[in-house]
């Protein structure tokens, strides 16, 4: 299992060892965008999901700490996403972070749930304790670039609240140190080439100016031979 490192405002360092991850789809708080980020995977040959929202679960070893994702193929892109870690059992061993949900564009037209699984997601190094940032959590940003270009910006209020997940987390007996949820992810503008060569999420605090970010390169692998 892979063991992710977050190092809170106040220099304290938690860890936990990934046994559950879980990839939020399609958990706009808008109809209007739900069906905006439908329409934009639909552009890319993905079906409608048939249950909104979807909750996918994703081998543990594709959450990672990481400044360089290997793709085989140049259709794979990011989304930018907010990320759960529960390292306790206490309120305040809840975290927040940032996330990439890093898919396979082109595997996504055959299933969205194996698409999940050939990406990793991809978490910052630092976070916040869920309960320090609760009665501001509507307001926090949530931005991300493809390459250089920014390609997603807006607020958490766009998206189903970290209480709503830890909700279902419960009631599915899986609130526990080692859980890991992502969140799912706010519209692109339109337009936008979201293959880029390289990702950047970041999120903020209005209220402090407080950030936490993460970015990686995208690698190509070689061409396979046979």
């Amino acid at each position: 299992m892979p063991e992710l490192r977050f190092t809170l405002p106040d220099g304290q360092e938690r860890r936990t060892e990934v046994h559950t991850l879980l990839n939020a789809g399609y958990a706009g708080r808008s109809q209007e965008d739900v069906a905006a980020h439908v329409a934009e995977l639909a552009e890319l040959g993905v079906p409608a999901p048939s249950v909104i929202p979807a909750l996918y679960p994703v081998a543990p070893y594709l959450a990672s700490q990481t400044d360089e994702v290997p793709v085989q193929h140049e259709r794979t892109s990011g989304e930018a996403e907010w990320a759960l870690v529960i390292t306790g059992p206490e309120p305040e061993d809840v975290l927040l972070t940032a996330a990439c949900d890093h898919t396979d564009r082109a595997l996504e037209a055959h299933g969205v749930a194996w698409s999940k699984n050939a990406g990793p997601d991809v978490l910052a190094a630092k976070a916040w304790r869920l309960v320090d940032v609760q009665d501001r959590l509507d307001d926090l940003t949530l931005s991300a670039w493809a390459g250089e270009t920014l390609i997603q910006q807006g607020k958490l209020a766009e998206l189903l609240p970290p209480s709503y997940w830890l909700d279902v987390l419960r009631e599915r007996d899986l609130y526990a140190p080692g859980t890991v949820l992502i969140s799912g992810t706010i519209p692109m503008v339109h337009g936008v080439d979201q293959f880029a060569h390289s990702w950047r999420v970041e999120l903020g605090d209005p209220a402090t100016g407080e950030t936490i970010e993460l970015a990686y390169s995208v690698r190509r692998l070689p061409e396979p031979i046979g």
